[in-house]
């Protein structure tokens, strides 16, 4: 009976990592199918300028649009993941030091980095938030391109990513944002320029920074990562709604809310936020309350 029952075990087993084993199989020829993907787009290539407004602009706006969270404070790339299941994820160099960019790279490369989310040879760059950048001004675009091709050089060299086999999954699922260039219109041309103003239009422009972890909507849900709390509700009917515009910018620049919550920047990254300027923060608070 003993040997029936083992035998049986054996088989269900068997049968059950087969299963996992194909299913990881196709996992894995999808995966890499889709990051070896060449993208065939009509390129309008961002205006470069070494005018000292411009770079200003470009400035702040690697500041608040994140470049640093996950590129380092000098640009000059870092590690961002190094874990066995989700893989050796890197944040490249940025800069023309050693293992940075190309000494040829110009300004169709940072329109395909920045608004397509592609490398020069058009294949889709790893966890580039590019769909957030793709919504952006041509003004604001330019800016940042403007702003990093000055840059100071950064020696810092890595080993290539590569993805663990958690990642691999999740992203098949759809649960994990590996291809950003999978959700951009590749056809769709910029708006030259937005007008910075206490305005819900201007806020929503810039709440597409918001958008990766609160949803189109801003009514949060499910964690953005195994881990990770569930995300907060950050329209009218969630907390910030009932803030004060002073008690918004607060926040947004301290990591504590009204009601003392500690906010964790690895979670909400208001390390980010207090870069914001006033101007922007309240155009964003009057937005967010306007949902």
């Amino acid at each position: 009976m003993l040997k029936k029952i083992l035998k049986v075990t054996g088989i269900v087993l068997g049968v059950i990592v087969v299963i996992i084993a194909g299913y990881y199989t196709k996992v894995y020829i999808s995966t890499e199918r889709r990051m070896h993907k060449k993208y065939e787009i009509a390129l309008e290539a961002l205006p470069l300028s070494r005018d000292s407004a411009v770079l200003a602009r470009g400035a702040h706006l690697v500041r608040t649009k994140a470049c640093t969270e996950c590129h380092g404070q000098d640009l000059g790339g870092k590690v961002f993941v190094d874990d066995p299941a989700l893989g050796f994820l890197i944040a490249s160099n940025l800069t023309n030091g050693k293992g940075g960019r190309p000494a040829d790279f110009g300004a169709d490369d940072w329109t395909l980095a920045l608004k397509h989310g592609l490398r020069r040879d058009r294949t889709p760059l790893i966890f580039m938030p590019a769909h957030e950048f793709a919504v952006m001004s041509e003004q604001d675009l330019s800016a940042i391109a403007s702003f990093c091709e000055q840059l100071p050089d950064v020696d810092r060299e890595f080993e290539p990513s590569s993805l663990g086999p958690l990642a691999r999954v999740l992203a098949d699922l759809d649960k994990l944002p590996l291809l950003p260039a999978e959700m951009i219109d590749h056809s769709k041309k910029l708006v030259k320029e937005v007008k910075a103003e206490i305005s819900a239009d201007y806020g929503k422009y810039l709440s597409t920074s918001c958008q990766g972890c609160h949803r189109e909507n801003m009514k949060g849900g499910e964690p953005v990562a195994p881990g990770f709390p569930e995300v907060a509700d950050i329209s009218s009917s969630g907390h910030p709604g009932k803030w004060t515009d002073e008690q918004f910018i607060n926040t947004l620049r301290t990591g504590t809310t009204p009601e003392g919550k500690t906010l964790k920047p690895d979670e909400m990254p208001w390390t980010m936020t207090k870069e914001f300027s006033d101007l922007e923060l309240k155009a964003l608070h009057l937005y967010l309350k306007s949902i």
